[in-house]
């Protein structure tokens, strides 16, 4: 009886604890890419938390398509890989602000550790030492001299009268 009582509390502890992580995180399969910050799946968008990519349309001074190539590396980080999202906020435009994770590894941290994202400090200061890692290596953005994505649309506004 001692026994049955044990793993039926062991059991029922499991049972909390998956119900917690499901409510913790949500798990990706089929996903859409829409920008090199932006996942997109089963109706749900998920802009990742700390870090901000190059707006798909953004190059650099020198010409590098800086948009497109972060959203490349995304989709290449996230291609048949399980995503898992932990929600963190929710945006003005309504999208999930989360940390997201393939197959364990944080996204955002290997946007930002590869120059393909800075790290957004104006919400986070999650992804400073990737950031730093970064420019030291003068690798993405970093190497072409990019304007910043706040920057870039802050500009782009002005230029449209918005």
């Amino acid at each position: 009886m001692w026994k049955c009582t044990t793993i039926s509390h062991r059991l029922g502890s499991l049972g909390i604890a998956l119900a917690f992580v499901g409510a913790w995180a949500n798990s990706l399969s089929a996903q859409t890419i829409t920008d090199g910050d932006t996942i997109k799946q089963g109706g749900v968008t998920y802009r990742l938390w700390g870090i901000d990519a190059p707006e798909l349309a953004q190059t650099c001074p020198d010409g590098w398509p800086a948009g497109r190539t972060a959203a490349t590396r995304l989709q290449a980080l996230t291609a048949g890989r399980s995503i898992v999202c932990q929600e963190k906020d929710r945006d003005r435009y309504g999208r999930t602000v989360a940390i997201c994770r393939a197959s364990g590894e944080d996204l955002g941290a290997i946007l930002v550790r590869e120059g393909m994202a800075w790290a957004f400090t104006r919400f986070s200061v999650d992804y400073v030492d990737q950031q730093e890692e970064a420019r030291i290596a003068n690798r993405g953005v970093h190497e072409h001299d990019c304007q910043p994505a706040w920057e870039w649309r802050v500009q782009q506004r002005a230029k449209s009268g918005q």
